[in-house]
């Protein structure tokens, strides 16, 4: 039996600078002894000094001369948003998932510091955009982990030589939720300004994408010379690019008290609330110069669209949950054309999935990985008042999610995954060779974390272990964990060589706080997450 500890919630002040301790010496000492101190001592400590701190500030920081400034609007305006009621494990599942954290950031630190990505078999570095992507991506998780030593290693790292100056060209998209969405995060959570002035800056150097004949943001954008275009490989955004922007722009904007960046990344939204729709269902590539869906292309849950439909969603609930907003209304309709055009069941074994639609109207029954965060989704918004039908098809969906785990002789789940429609396959499940690869993605583990912290059903933890111990098995390797090429043989994985920054940022998060003795450990009514597993939290005062 696991024994119940009362957790203590401790509200911290904002301050607009960082504390500085003049002697490194004195530092370490300190730190020692607050080592020492039990968890109960911390936050009792935590509690004192935060006390002191608003009664400084309300009583004799407050103008004399203004009787119009109240306490209340005082406090309202100098207090950070509540931080997690307790860090650090509780049982040995979460301490496996450090273990295998720890290993990670050993074999990144040892030959990646700095980059992108680990190659943990050539012992090298992978670099996207120069910007530190791993570090940045796992600044939250190392807080929520309680692993302070390296949380400050990259924190020093961040302050540092995280700079936004130099000649690059990044995707709006991808930096927008590794590194604004992981510097906001790890704001909020600590308290330290210098994270939130480096959002800020990056967020303005993002701000070229937005000038556009049609309002739809470029896709890419050199945030040195802050010129932006359309890839290079395409005339084409695609649609989840250009609409999983904005949990992360309004933020900016709340905290920095600037709505330029809420205003422009809304103005997308309306742009796409007003185009003509299947449904609901939005094509995967959208032209941010006519402002129009590409004719005739894809409609899936799965690659460049899946966060389109979870934002609609998530900012929904960022903004408190407002009667007649056409957010929810969106996503409502389109979870009607998913269940009406896209739900297929196989024949023989009755696995409920979602396909595509080739051209826009030709049924595929193709679902790749990355759909698998719909059912954490639906549970999310069944939560919050959405109809028992999303409830039915996320508890459905996330059946047939696990089991494309449990058919593959790894235990791990391939890219994308194939199902029988009319006796073709000898199996309802199959996957084909070319498809067969695990990037250590995180969208599965999210959805069982939802179920779990939603329902408090200990059978979603029960998967997840076993899902956790199969990474372990086929794609730990001797300098962190790396990304495989063939789920279908464990003894010919095929490793490919590469650690994503999602697998600390995400992956490794979600099995950690699914593990969790409390969960509520993240309050789902405070915090909402953006794509890539950073909480942000909610603001009910949201008027753009």
């Amino acid at each position: 039996m696991t024994m119940k500890t009362e957790h203590v919630s401790v509200t911290l002040p904002v301050s607009n600078e960082p504390l500085i301790v003049s002697s490194v010496a004195s530092r370490k000492s300190l730190k020692r002894h607050w080592n020492q101190l039990s968890r109960f001592q911390k936050n009792l400590a935590c509690i004192l000094v935060a006390g002191c701190f608003i009664f400084y500030i309300i009583f004799f920081m407050r103008p004399l001369d203004d009787p119009s400034q109240s306490s209340d609007a005082a406090a309202i305006e100098l207090i950070q948003i509540a931080p997690f009621k307790e860090r650090g494990p509780t049982n040995d599942r979460q301490r496996a998932v450090i273990e295998a954290f720890k290993h990670s950031w050993k074999g990144y630190k040892e030959y990646a510091w700095g980059h992108d990505n680990l190659k943990p078999i050539s012992m090298g570095f992978s670099d996207w955009f120069g910007l530190g992507l791993t570090i940045v991506d796992s600044l939250d998780t190392l807080y929520i982990m309680d692993l302070q030593d390296e949380f400050d290693e990259a924190r020093a790292w961040v302050e540092k030589y995280l700079k936004f100056d130099g000649n690059r060209e990044v995707n709006l998209f991808e930096v927008t939720i590794r590194v604004v969405g992981g510097l906001l995060s790890a704001y909020h959570l600590s308290g330290d300004r210098m994270f939130l002035d480096k959002a800020i800056d990056l967020g303005n150097r993002l701000l070229p994408c937005f000038d556009s004949p049609s309002g739809i943001p470029f896709s890419d954008v050199n945030i040195g010379s802050l010129t932006a275009h359309a890839p290079k490989w395409s005339p084409d955004s695609s649609t989840s690019e250009v609409a999983t922007i904005q949990l992360e722009f309004r933020d900016l904007s709340r905290t920095s008290d600037n709505p330029v960046f809420e205003k422009v990344a809304a103005r997308v939204n309306l742009k796409i609330h007003e185009l003509d729709k299947n449904e609901g269902l939005v094509p995967i590539f959208i032209n941010a110069n006519t402002g129009q869906f590409r004719n005739f292309a894809t409609v899936s849950l799965g690659a460049r669209a899946d966060s389109y439909y979870e934002y609609l969603l998530k900012q929904w609930l960022q903004t408190g949950k407002k009667k007649d907003d056409y957010l929810i209304e969106d996503y409502q309709l389109s979870m009607r054309g998913v269940m009406n055009q896209l739900v297929r069941t196989t024949p023989n074994e009755k696995h409920l999935y979602i396909g595509e639609l080739i051209n826009g109207k030709d049924f595929k029954p193709k679902m790749d990985h990355l759909t698998c965060y719909l059912p954490g989704t639906l549970l999310l918004g069944y939560k919050n008042g959405m109809p028992k039908t999303h409830l039915r098809l996320a508890t459905d969906l996330l059946e047939t999610c696990y089991q494309t785990y449990m058919k593959q002789p790894t235990q791990l789940a391939p890219e994308i995954t194939y199902f029988n429609v009319n006796g073709e396959s000898e199996t309802d499940i199959y996957v084909k060779t070319n498809d067969a690869h695990n990037l250590l993605r995180p969208e599965f583990i999210e959805s069982l974390y939802y179920f779990y912290a939603i329902t408090g059903n200990r059978t979603y933890q029960d998967m997840g272990w076993t899902i956790f111990e199969a990474f372990n098995r086929y794609t730990k390797v001797k300098n962190g964990y790396t990304s495989i090429g063939n789920v279908k043989s464990p003894l010919n994985t095929r490793p490919r060589d590469m650690m994503e920054s999602f697998w600390l940022g995400e992956t490794l998060k979600y099995f950690y706080l699914l593990f969790s003795d409390d969960r509520n450990e993240i309050d789902l009514d405070k915090y909402v997450f953006n794509t890539e597993a950073h909480p942000l939290p909610i603001r009910v005062d949201s008027t753009v």
